[in-house]
């Protein structure tokens, strides 16, 4: 029999309404993982309403005692960590690598939030009015609904609500329906780990109703804030309903990271750094290294290195220890993939290696010669592919690099510092590394991207900013004077 995966809303697991629910299964293998409550609108809003409820109680909570949760939480991930990397390599087909990488980041994500407990502090703002004391305080804005992906669904789910429940927020979780079971454990964590009844909740769904829960979240009028991590197609729409009742959110969307190698760099380095960001979790990154852009003095050498790396790597079961590429999340992103592929190959790119499949398992592939007029120059690919589009020198890299709609990631290989750290500063991106991979992530650093890859950061005290409300609050000591 498969397991139940229940909503857990106001300290409780719960049913959906209606005793609805979905049945998931191995995209590899089609066998039962586990029957999901499927919510409906009414258990979306009961969950926020749940959050809603306990905002008095948690906010009001010293700093200590939510630093004591979060720091419980952490280490209960841990101790779980075999547990929740072979429920997330059932649900979303990943290898074991990647998904004790996921333990081992959202672990570090929830020190972190613990370390920032003390870190909503406020000012005193000099006035020039006689007595006045201004302040500028920081506060928990309310109820925060997360919305997070199958991808990275441990660091990713943990990234939604972490943040925000140390500041004082309560929390809306919901779930991917790709990863519902992984993600479902993050929030029973934290309520084991003493987050009263309904500082934190859980939605699950049909994958049917997706817009239409979401919609109900967003909607909802005791949501002050909504983050979302996924694709722009979807954070398009979630931004618009936000901006329509006035919610701010906080959007991570799609990438297409550009990997610039300038004429003087490292080639082993760059080629190292381009296959890791190119095919970690076979592709399905948001900062996945999806282009190569190398000066033309190098590009044979670094070309051949880079195939020859992709070449050499391991393709096979999520299951086994050496394997190092797993199989894509389902069928229609291996579609996705190989159109791209194969429109690249008929419109004139070269495969260095690669551009084969096998049922799910799409082998690494490095195209040469990419131009504008394919697809893959410009659209995401999220699969185990990387394009080399060659370029004239620093200038005309950048030209390149910033020749997308997105804006996540980026990386720049140079053996010059202070030239490197120019073309990163002119490269359009949140993110940008000089000699190191697109794939970065650092729980106390500043994560997001600009243009269609989205707006606002996580990430330490960049989240102080997104998840507490600054407010001005004055006290008068002595008599004032009026005008009138």
């Amino acid at each position: 029999m498969p397991a139940i995966s229940d909503l857990f809303i106001d300290g409780n697991r719960v049913p959906a309404e209606g005793d609805r629910y979905v049945e998931t299964v191995q995209a590899l293998t089609g066998e039962p993982i586990a029957r999901v409550a499927a919510a409906s609108v009414a258990d979306a809003e009961r969950a926020v309403d749940a959050a809603a409820g306990a905002l008095a109680e948690w906010s009001a909570l010293p700093p200590a005692r939510r630093r004591q949760v979060l720091e419980r939480a952490a280490a209960l991930l841990g101790e779980r960590a075999d547990e929740l990397s072979a429920l997330m390599g059932r649900e979303m087909g990943a290898t074991r690598p990647w998904c004790m990488f996921n333990v081992h980041v959202a672990k570090g994500m929830l020190v972190e939030a613990a370390a920032q407990a003390y870190s909503a502090v406020g000012e005193v703002i000099p006035s020039d009015v006689p007595g006045l004391t201004a302040l500028g305080i920081r506060q928990p804005v309310g109820v925060v609904v997360g919305i997070a992906p199958w991808n990275a669904p441990l660091i990713l789910g943990v990234r939604a609500v972490a943040m925000p429940l140390v500041y004082g927020n309560t929390v809306v979780l919901k779930a991917s329906e790709q990863t519902p079971c992984t993600q479902a454990a993050i929030i029973e964590i934290l309520h084991e780990a003493g987050a009263p009844a309904g500082a934190v909740n859980l939605i699950t769904n049909a994958p049917k109703d997706a817009a239409t829960i979401v919609e109900a979240l967003v909607a909802h009028r005791q949501v002050a804030r909504v983050n979302f991590t996924g694709s722009t197609r979807v954070g398009r729409i979630i931004g618009e309903l936000a901006g329509r009742h006035l919610t701010r959110a906080v959007l991570e969307l799609g990438g297409k990271a550009p990997l610039v190698v300038l004429a003087d760099a490292d080639l082993d380095e760059a080629a190292a750094a381009a296959s890791f960001g190119a095919f970690m979790n076979a592709g399905q990154i948001c900062m996945s290294t999806e282009r190569a852009i190398v000066d033309r003095a190098v590009a044979d050498d670094f070309s051949a290195r880079l195939a020859d790396r992709a070449a050499k790597l391991v393709v096979g079961p999520p299951d086994d220890p050496t394997s190092q590429i797993g199989p894509l999340v389902h069928a229609g992103a291996r579609g996705h993939v190989l159109a791209l592929i194969d429109e690249a190959r008929e419109l004139g790119a070269e495969i260095l290696t690669g551009g084969t499949a096998d049922g799910l398992y799409v082998a690494p592939t490095v195209l040469r010669g990419v131009t504008p007029q394919m697809r893959i120059h410009s659209e995401e690919s999220f699969g185990p592919v990387v394009a080399i589009i060659e370029v004239d020198g620093a200038d005309d890299a950048v030209r390149a690099a910033n020749d997308t709609d997105y804006g996540l990631a980026a990386a720049v290989f140079t053996r010059d510092g202070t030239n490197g750290l120019d073309v990163a500063r002119r490269i359009r991106s949140g993110i940008c590394h000089v000699n190191g991979a697109t794939v970065h992530d650092e729980p106390r650093m500043p994560f997001g991207g600009v243009g269609a890859s989205g707006w606002g950061r996580f990430g330490s005290r960049a989240a102080l900013e997104e998840f507490t409300e600054l407010r001005w609050i004055t006290i008068q000591s002595g008599e004032r004077h009026y005008p009138i």
